[in-house]
């Protein structure tokens, strides 16, 4: 196989795992109801006039599949952090003991699963798009090679077989999200 075949088929291989992987860090983000890290992942903290990440200011726990505990590292942080939470707009309501922030994770509503069902659904479909987009670039690729139709033909087959298996994988990773945020 030509060399210049190879690198393209391997790094469309590589963009179109690097989609999925996009894709399961998003869904992480989206809560299935029970208590977990990755929830305030997209939470940022004033600290000392620069936004952080807030895993760099404090320790995340889930004691329990309905709490989250944060513990900043120095506790004139808590204002700081309970207003990066709030205004992550994550639907929480964090309190205060004065050592932590705690935040009581309430069950979902029928709504919400729905809601949230639909935007795992949008990712997805964003991770398609993805993986198609590199199919498209890695199909211009090829027919700017010079090689013969016969070797192009080939090579297209099996960037379209590639497309098709991380399609699936993608509706897989959906369809087990999706149970996930249904499953009461």
């Amino acid at each position: 196989m030509n060399e210049d075949l190879k690198f393209i088929l391997e790094s469309t291989e590589e963009n179109m795992h690097n989609a999925i992987k996009h894709l399961e860090k998003q869904l992480l983000n989206i809560r299935a109801g029970k208590a977990s890290p990755g929830m305030l992942g997209s939470v940022m903290v004033d600290y000392y006039g620069s936004m952080t990440p807030l895993a760099q200011v404090a320790n995340i726990n889930t004691p329990d599949a309905r709490t989250l505990t944060i513990q900043p590292y120095e506790k004139s942080m808590i204002p700081n952090i309970e207003k990066g939470i709030m205004y992550a707009n994550l639907g929480f309501n964090p309190m205060n003991n004065g050592e932590s922030v705690i935040i009581s994770v309430p069950p979902l509503t029928e709504e919400r699963r729905k809601e949230l069902a639909k935007q795992a659904k949008a990712e997805a479909e964003d991770a398609k798009i993805g993986i198609r987009n590199d199919r498209k670039v890695a199909n211009n690729d090829i027919k700017k090679l010079e090689i013969s139709e016969d070797e192009t033909k080939i090579a297209e087959e099996n960037i379209q077989t590639l497309t098709d298996t991380y399609i699936k994988k993608v509706d897989a990773i959906f369809e087990f999200k999706e149970k996930e945020i249904m499953t009461i």
